[in-house]
């Protein structure tokens, strides 16, 4: 039996990161720490800070839904 490194919510540890090509920068000003980014990130690298999102860069691969996502504009994006 193949065994495959796993998180314990059952998702696959991969380095995504590397695969970006933008990265997304949490603009403090804007952000409300809604959650809503974190609810779209499909590899679930975006957790809640202190009133700010915080983001995973290491598995973050880049591929834009939060930005797309947030209510308040809170996400730019920055070329690798």
């Amino acid at each position: 039996m193949r065994r495959f490194p796993m998180a314990n919510e059952g998702m696959y540890i991969v380095d995504t990161g590397s695969w970006r090509a933008f990265r997304p920068v949490v603009n403090a000003d804007n952000c409300v720490d809604c959650g809503i980014c974190a609810m779209y990130c499909p590899v679930n690298c975006i957790s809640g800070g202190e009133g700010l999102a915080v983001i995973d860069l290491t598995y973050c691969k880049g591929c834009g839904l939060c930005r797309v996502e947030c209510p308040k504009d809170a996400i730019d994006w920055v070329e690798e």
